[in-house]
């Protein structure tokens, strides 16, 4: 019998009265996060770059969970525009807690025909808003923290259908959080990532007999969604987790276990 996908949200303990800031929270695995995120009784800051009206659907869907939402609008690619994010966190709250990074994007070509310019835009998103954050973040979080990217499984692994770009840009991203990790551990801040496979988002997912295909392959039974990335994220935001510094976890279902 196959298993079936979470329902509902509940809080992770411990979280309560948190400042999160979660880049690309308006949908997909970062909507999940900060679902997860304002459950669990944190202050989450979500950031978009598209119209305002979209945004607003998604604060009144999560105004109803314990934490509070609100949102910051900036291109976190674009480096000014990332530390006015975090600047403006700091202003409403007095402090940063947790960092998530999930922001990304993906222009599908193939590894014998790279086009520069939109390589460079895959990576910039990658890895812009992490390093545009990291100086302040000492500042932000002087308690200590967490940082917490979203990665994927084209890290490590070719991803057919021209995912080259993406998986660079992830690679090179799973590798700053290694450097930033030993950089920030002895400000008591931690940095890790989450990674994951294909993720069904539901009915709106693309290749509906690839998603079969993965889910008969996946030893816990089914595909990934959203919620167990976004569990993911939390569990490594616990208290519990302190002593966990530069590691990617890897959220898939056991799927990237098999030859």
């Amino acid at each position: 019998m196959a298993a079936s996908a979470p329902s509902g949200v509940t809080g992770m303990p411990g979280l309560k009265g948190r400042v999160a800031l979660v880049t690309g929270a308006t949908r997909g695995v970062g909507l999940a996060i900060a679902r997860k995120l304002a459950a669990s009784g944190c202050a989450v800051v979500l950031n978009h770059r598209g119209p305002e009206a979209a945004a607003g659907e998604v604060l009144r869907e999560l105004s109803r969970l314990p934490g509070s939402v609100e949102t910051v609008r900036a291109d976190v690619s674009r480096p000014a525009q990332m530390t006015a994010a975090l600047r403006t966190v700091e202003e409403r709250h007095g402090r940063l807690d947790v960092l998530v990074h999930n922001a990304a994007t993906w222009h599908p070509m193939p590894a014998t025909g790279v086009r520069a310019r939109p390589l460079r835009a895959d990576l910039s998103v990658a890895l812009a808003p992490l390093l545009s954050a990291a100086p302040l973040l000492p500042g932000l979080m002087p308690d200590g923290g967490r940082v917490v990217a979203v990665s994927s499984s084209g890290a490590r692994s070719v991803v057919p259908g021209g995912y080259v770009s993406a998986g660079v840009a992830k690679a090179a991203l799973e590798s700053l959080v290694r450097y930033l990790a030993a950089e920030l551990a002895g400000h008591r801040i931690n940095v890790n990532a989450v990674s994951t496979a294909k993720i069904d988002k539901g009915p709106g997912t693309a290749d509906p007999q690839v998603l079969a295909m993965l889910a008969r392959r996946t030893p816990a039974g089914r595909l990934t969604v959203p919620e167990d990335v976004a569990d993911a994220v939390a569990l490594l935001c616990a208290d519990e987790a302190a002593w966990i510094h530069g590691q990617t976890l890897v959220v898939d279902g056991g799927l990237g276990l098999l030859a």
